[in-house]
């Protein structure tokens, strides 16, 4: 009897330890989610600015995101969601101790909800102005801050006893978490130029094919230059080269392709590979970041893990179920909504908005 009840709490503690690391590995899917999905939405709101000629072509690039955008949007609240079940500590520690920025994020994604709702309400000049503006802001701010934040995890954060995070502005906004965020809304620019040139038509989807090539050796360098400032400015790859080789041999690889696709008019491929431009890192943080969620200025023996911040046996297994039941039928019907919705947009589709 002594025998089975030492093998039913090792078996307790294996299923455990393996749920800790599915959950991690569940949000970093979902974070990398977020990032594909509306890594492309941020880019063409931001091309609403600079890629448009005039109303008409502002109203076009509107509509390719329209069926998607809020969908998009879940990812995002569901990592959230699942960060907040299954790892209470980590929630906790990251959203209290980036509270400014994750504000600033917040009202960013509320306020070009709105500019996408309200629009197309008036069609007075200034008042469509005035949303083009909210628009074009609450796109490139959330990338941009998004950026920041996960550049200034890897560095460390001040997180001292009971997971308590105390960060200032200058413990978030070094060069390397400033460098970070440009880059980041950079590929999320490019993302959606190539989105355009799926979803658009005639001299509109030519002229984004065009920017996203301009782009492309600038978003290239500026990702290649984070590479190398993160080995110098995290302990991330202290004993991971060979992750951190891989990842910059698949970076370089997709912009490569990206080019290519682009240049031969193969959109879809391009779209895939600006895709894997913005996978690449944010699998690459959360794959080196493991099994740490949250890293500690002050030494290791603050550092947030998979174990020391992870709900109890029972939260996670119930979780687990859960997912497994409901998330199926949740890729399938966004699967769906993007076929439905897969024939390009022209100006004759939408004469108003």
């Amino acid at each position: 009897m002594h025998s089975i009840l030492i093998r039913l709490i090792r078996n307790r503690e294996a299923v455990k330890l393996s749920l800790h690391d599915l959950w991690f590995v569940l949000i970093a899917v979902l974070f990398a989610g977020f990032f594909f999905l509306e890594g492309f939405d941020f880019g063409v709101g931001m091309s609403t600015r600079w890629l448009a000629k005039g109303d008409t072509e502002r109203r076009v690039l509107i509509h390719t995101i329209g069926p998607f955008w809020d969908a998009n949007e879940v990812w995002l609240i569901t990592a959230a969601g699942a960060m907040f079940a299954a790892f209470p500590h980590w929630y906790s520690t990251m959203f209290s101790g980036y509270y400014v920025l994750l504000t600033l994020i917040l009202l960013a994604l509320i306020g070009r909800a709105a500019a996408l709702e309200f629009r197309g309400k008036e069609k007075s000049e200034r008042w469509r102005r005035t949303w083009d503006f909210v628009l074009f802001a609450g796109s490139l701010a959330p990338p941009f801050l998004f950026g920041m934040m996960f550049a200034s995890l890897a560095q460390g954060m001040p997180i001292g006893d009971n997971m308590v995070m105390r960060a200032t502005f200058g413990d978030w906004a070094s060069g390397f978490a400033l460098w970070s965020g440009l880059t980041i809304t950079g590929l999320c620019l490019l993302h959606g130029l190539a989105f355009l040139t799926l979803r658009t038509t005639g001299e509109l989807r030519e002229r984004a094919r065009t920017r996203a090539l301009r782009l492309l050796p600038w978003n290239a360098l500026m990702l290649a230059v984070l590479a190398g400032w993160a080995l110098v400015a995290t302990d991330l790859f202290e004993d991971r080269l060979l992750l951190w080789s891989m990842a910059a041999a698949i970076g370089l690889g997709a912009a490569g392709l990206a080019g290519y696709f682009l240049y031969r008019k193969k959109e879809g491929w391009a779209f895939a590979m600006t895709g894997l431009l913005i996978l690449a890192p944010v699998a690459t943080f959360f794959a080196s970041l493991f099994p740490r969620v949250m890293i500690s200025s002050f030494g290791s023996a603050y550092d947030l893990t998979v174990s020391n911040a992870a709900s109890s046996p029972y939260t996670l297994q119930a979780m687990t179920i859960v997912a497994a039941v409901l998330l199926p039928f949740v890729l399938a019907y966004q699967a769906w909504s993007y076929y439905v919705f897969r024939k390009r947009v022209s100006d004759r589709d939408h004469p108003e908005y």
